[in-house]
């Protein structure tokens, strides 16, 4: 791990159109790093963000045990909120969901939290019904909607509090949530157009729809290269053709292909 340039990184991040971090969120590295070096990062990146955005701590687990115990730490150490993915591989059901993102919530009731809903990882959704009742409790506040479904985030905008925010887990589905009240996104883009991707959520906020839609279709190609292998590959490439010293990817990822490489200069 290089501290040093997470916190550059970090510091990039805030300065080009981040209003918050989320570190160690599970579509990053955070599968293949320990829990001290997760704890080590979230300190780094604290101190070289310095208040100047909110930093939510990806301390998700498919144990609920261990999901309370990271987030309790979490806590301790000041950090403005927590991301929970669903549960991976075990494949709770419903009420098994429900119980486990209750228990982390009743535990840790000071630290916001921050539902992940993608099932393409984790082999398990919520159903939006479990998704509204879990946002009646005080603590849970919002979601990272990565479905894919603009049916789904309507059906949670529809029925859930109107203070439980909607957040995109898709970069390219942005400006589509914005329309039926989401919130913003959790972003992968963002590190090479941090600056674009708010400006066009704020063209949408102030009615410039013609603008904001503009910003969508010109980032488009990125976006898709983005995801064009498992992320975080092709982002980590992306930030080294960019001059960051991002370093390589712990098994079982590995480094991006050639034709990876050659579309994601073509884009950038």
């Amino acid at each position: 791990m290089d501290y040093a340039v997470a916190e550059e990184l970090a510091d990039y991040l805030v300065n080009h159109g981040s209003d918050g971090l989320v570190v160690c969120g599970t579509t990053g590295e955070s599968p293949t790093l320990t829990w001290d070096e997760e704890f080590q990062l979230f300190k780094s990146v604290q101190q070289a963000v310095s208040g100047r955005a909110k930093i939510i701590a990806g301390t998700g687990s498919n144990s609920t045990r261990e999901a309370i115990s990271a987030t309790e730490k979490a806590s301790r150490l000041g950090l403005d909120g927590s991301l929970q993915v669903v549960p991976y591989y075990n494949k709770p059901p419903q009420e098994g969901l429900q119980q486990h993102f209750r228990a982390i919530a009743d535990a840790v009731p000071d630290l916001p939290m921050m539902l992940y809903n993608i099932p393409g990882r984790t082999g398990q959704s919520l159903t939006v019904d479990s998704v509204v009742n879990l946002a009646q409790h005080p603590t849970i506040v919002a979601i990272k909607e990565a479905t894919g479904s603009l049916d789904f985030a309507s059906q949670v905008r529809q029925a859930a509090p109107q203070d439980f925010a909607i957040y995109s887990g898709d970069d390219s589905l942005t400006l589509p949530l914005l329309s039926i009240g989401g919130s913003g996104v959790v972003s992968v883009a963002s590190h090479l157009v941090g600056d674009r991707i708010q400006q066009m959520i704020q063209a949408f906020e102030a009615g410039d729809h013609q603008a904001a839609t503009r910003h969508h279709l010109e980032m488009m190609p990125l976006f898709k290269a983005l995801f064009s292998a498992t992320n975080p590959i092709p982002v980590k490439a992306a930030l080294t053709l960019k001059g960051w010293a991002v370093g390589k990817l712990r098994l079982p990822l590995c480094e991006a292909s050639a034709d990876v490489v050659a579309t994601l200069k073509k884009v950038l």
